[in-house]
């Protein structure tokens, strides 16, 4: 597939219009979602004396202010796609009106390139709906669409009508994200690694990011101190998905850095630690950091789905770094740890039985989805049940994969096992 960073950094003098587009789906869910890899090519193509601008869809239809920073987008009750025809579930589009995003992008100068982001792939129709409109307004400026869809499914991606679609992880990157063209919103974004030492079979990470990389402590502080100058920042969010990985020679030291640098800065781990890392010596520099929210992965106790998830954590391990959480001063609600539902090997007691092993130690249980990401040995298991997966990315959503296409389990007993984990 065709890389265009080179072209990218050869850009010189141009104005580049970034786009983050609308989400239409069943649900979703503001976990500090921001654009970080479209935010850093911004800013590296700002470095390199362009004019740059973004319209965050989902950003600029803020409806609610949530704890730490956090949105809820306004949303609106749309028809469902033809392939979600059967599901008795409202679909929706949280974002901008099409009215509103005409009337932004008008305001907007003419732009030489417009660089359109992409998240989930069975998010693709709010990417497609961004594409035809935009179309309308600058019909002869070129739309570069990048993102995770695109790296997953590269052959469905360029059939949106893209000019150019970049399939391979774009190398040009700025020294930080630019969060200056956002309005203010409270909170700065940053990851101190790059990828994930585990393979798990159900994750992307090894697919976006094959390599595990330790970014230098000096680039994260410069990073954070960076956002805080353009805009009023009281939380960070790390978007990081090994972030307690090399803890001794990276993590406790990136902490100390920021307890001397920023205090009273409060921290968020959207993305899940790994519960082996989490002794009582890390638990106290999570705490004493001012670490707020903690996601931690457990995702189940069989061991034939721990086995799938690269054996990381043992039930002895969740005991202990919970009880080393809640004796360096975590409260139960602040400790939530994601379980995995309707992976192909799961049954529903195992399900159940997390649960209630995670309340029995203190924790707080997060559901979350399986949904079957193209390049995992998981989607292939899910494609020999479901083989229409391959060709429609639609079919990948966690919200109905399971208990309507995969049938791995009924709604019933997914709504069961999600009032079960909401339970006190």
């Amino acid at each position: 597939m065709p890389d265009y960073t080179v072209h990218l950094k050869n850009l010189r003098h141009a104005t580049v219009l970034g786009i983050n587009p609308p989400v239409q789906d069943f649900a979703f869910f503001d976990f500090w979602a921001k654009p970080l890899g479209l935010l850093y090519l911004l800013q590296a193509l700002r470095e390199r004396g362009n004019r740059v601008f973004l319209l965050d869809c989902v950003q600029e239809a803020k409806e609610k202010d949530l704890s730490w920073g956090r949105i809820r987008p306004r949303r609106r009750k749309i028809e469902k796609p033809f392939r979600y025809r059967e599901i008795p579930r409202n679909y929706y589009h949280f974002g901008l009106s099409e009215e509103e995003y005409m009337e932004a992008l008008k305001k907007h100068p003419r732009p030489d390139l417009i660089c359109l982001t992409s998240g989930m792939t069975y998010w693709y129709p709010g990417v497609a709906w961004c594409i035809s409109l935009t179309r309308q307004i600058f019909p002869d400026t070129p739309i570069l669409l990048g993102g995770i869809y695109p790296r997953l499914c590269p052959e469905h991606a360029a059939s949106l009508g893209a000019d150019l679609v970049q399939t391979l992880s774009c190398s040009l990157q700025g020294n930080y994200p630019a969060m200056d063209l956002y309005d203010s919103i409270g909170y700065a974004v940053s990851r101190s690694t790059l990828g994930c030492p585990m393979r798990c079979e159900y994750c992307a990470s090894r697919i976006l990011d094959p390599e595990f990389h330790l970014r230098e402590i000096s680039l994260t502080e410069e990073e954070i101190r960076h956002q805080r100058e353009v805009t009023p920042v009281e939380d960070v969010a790390f978007y990081d998905d090994a972030l307690l990985a090399a803890k001794e020679r990276h993590f406790y030291p990136l902490c100390e850095r920021l307890r001397s640098v920023f205090p009273g800065l409060r921290y968020h781990t959207p993305n899940g630690l790994h519960v082996r890392q989490i002794d009582a010596p890390c638990a106290r520099v999570l705490f004493d950091t001012n670490f707020q929210t903690l996601r931690l992965s457990l995702e189940s106790v069989d061991p034939q789905v721990q086995r799938s998830g690269s054996s990381k954590v043992a039930l002895e391990e969740y005991r202990t770094a919970v009880a080393a959480l809640r004796q360096a001063g975590f409260s139960r609600d602040q400790i939530e740890t994601y379980v995995l539902i309707g992976l192909p090997e799961q049954s529903v007691e195992s399900v159940l039985h997390t649960l209630e092993f995670i309340r029995n130690q203190g924790g707080k249980a997060k559901t979350a989805q399986f949904s079957p990401i193209p390049g995992t040995s998981s989607f292939e298991k899910a494609a020999e049940r479901v083989p229409e997966i391959r060709r429609e990315p639609l079919l990948h959503n966690n919200s109905v994969f399971a208990p309507y296409f995969g049938k791995y389990l009924t709604p019933s007993e997914l709504q069961q096992i999600k009032d079960r984990a909401k339970a006190p």
